[in-house]
């Protein structure tokens, strides 16, 4: 039985769950409890921090970057109604931390939607301008290696494509 061919390889411009749009910028052999192992190493797009990871569990963390149409149904899924948090705020919080964590950038985009809403109308607590900012570079960050624009761009288009609420008078 031959060994099936490796759906990653270097160079590739891949997405991880936790920290975003990466390079795959080698392949590395490193031992570890005894044990050599083949890691890829992941070049992170946001941030200064590489990431090794091991070349036979690679499907199961890492997925491709999304299409050019599905980056732009990214950005029209920013217009739909955005999600409150109520009155369950620790309920929310950890919702939206799912979403952070899911891989789905479609959830990273929606925690964007509803925390750019929160802060707009009511103002949100610094955790949660933590989580937004992260969400922001994240998508930013796939947007960027999806629509091959630069990071400026993809932030224009986000901030574009982001409704923007006037808050409510009294």
């Amino acid at each position: 039985m031959a060994a099936k061919k490796p759906k990653f390889s270097v160079g590739d411009k891949v997405v991880h769950p936790q920290h975003g749009a990466a390079t795959i910028t080698k392949k590395v052999k490193q031992e570890f409890n005894g044990e050599k192992r083949d890691y890829y190493v992941l070049d992170i797009a946001t941030e200064q921090l590489t990431v090794m990871v091991p070349v036979d569990s690679m499907e199961d963390l890492i997925r491709p970057v999304i299409s050019k149409t599905a980056a732009r149904n990214v950005l029209k899924s920013l217009k739909e109604p955005p999600e409150e948090a109520g009155s369950n705020w620790s309920r929310w919080y950890k919702v939206l931390n799912e979403k952070m964590t899911s891989g789905d950038i479609f959830q990273v985009a929606e925690v964007v939607r509803d925390l750019t809403y929160a802060q707009q109308t009511k103002g949100i607590s610094p955790a949660l301008k933590r989580m937004l900012s992260k969400a922001r570079m994240t998508l930013i960050s796939e947007l960027a290696f999806s629509l091959q624009i630069d990071e400026e761009e993809a932030t224009k288009r986000l901030d574009r494509a982001l409704p923007v609420v006037e808050p409510a008078g009294d």
